[in-house]
C-alpha cells in the first residue's frame, strides 16, 4: 500500500426520508465537483419535527478527499 494524504472538508445534506439518504445525498452532490472522495464520518446527525413527526434529517459529515 502506497501512502496517501488527504484533505477534508465537512458537508451537510438532509433527507426527508431517512440519515442513509442524507449522506447519500451529501456524497452524490459532492461527487459531482469533486473527485477522490474516499472516506467519511458522520459527525452530527439533526432532524425537525413538525406536527408531533420527523419531518426531516440532517447529517453532518466529514469527508476526506485523496490527494493525487
Amino acid at each position: 500500500m502506497s501512502d496517501h494524504v488527504y484533505k477534508q472538508i465537512e458537508l451537510t445534506g438532509s433527507s426527508t426520508e431517512s440519515i442513509e439518504h442524507a449522506v447519500s445525498t451529501a456524497i452524490a452532490k459532492a461527487s459531482k465537483t469533486l473527485r477522490n472522495l474516499h472516506w467519511f464520518e458522520v459527525t452530527e446527525t439533526r432532524g425537525q419535527i413538525e406536527n408531533d413527526k420527523v419531518a426531516y434529517w440532517q447529517v453532518t459529515l466529514k469527508v476526506g478527499l485523496r490527494i493525487d
